[in-house]
């Protein structure tokens, strides 16, 4: 049974930062992309970025693009989010996701919370 497990999240003030991490496992995530994905409050869930898991090449989006970093540890099946200069509009659920290259995202994790405070 594959699980993604968030951590990390938490109250930061504006300017400041914190790493997520998202613990995968249940089976091996070689042909796999595991993205960041974060729902705002009363909005829709979107993607942030996503690391291949095999060749660790990134997608991100241009809102996070020089403030966010995604990397990967293979050996400890963990994908991480590294987030600076955050600000109030970055508040939302955090997701980590995985999905065969290619396809849908058929994996989530349960969320983790991040509240930036101005």
């Amino acid at each position: 049974q594959v699980q993604l497990v968030e951590s990390g999240g938490g109250l930061v003030q504006a300017g400041g930062s914190l790493r997520l991490s998202c613990a995968a496992s249940g089976r091996t995530f070689s042909n796999y992309v595991l993205g960041w994905f974060r729902q705002a409050p009363g909005k829709e869930r979107v993607f942030l970025v996503s690391i291949n898991w095999d060749s660790g090449s990134t997608r991100y989006v241009d809102s996070v693009k020089g403030r966010f970093t995604i990397s990967r540890d293979n050996a400890k099946n963990t994908v991480y989010l590294q987030m600076n200069s955050l600000n109030p509009e970055d508040t939302a659920v955090y997701y980590c996701a995985a999905g065969l290259k290619g396809g849908v995202y058929e994996y989530w994790g349960q969320g983790t919370q991040v509240t930036v405070s101005s």
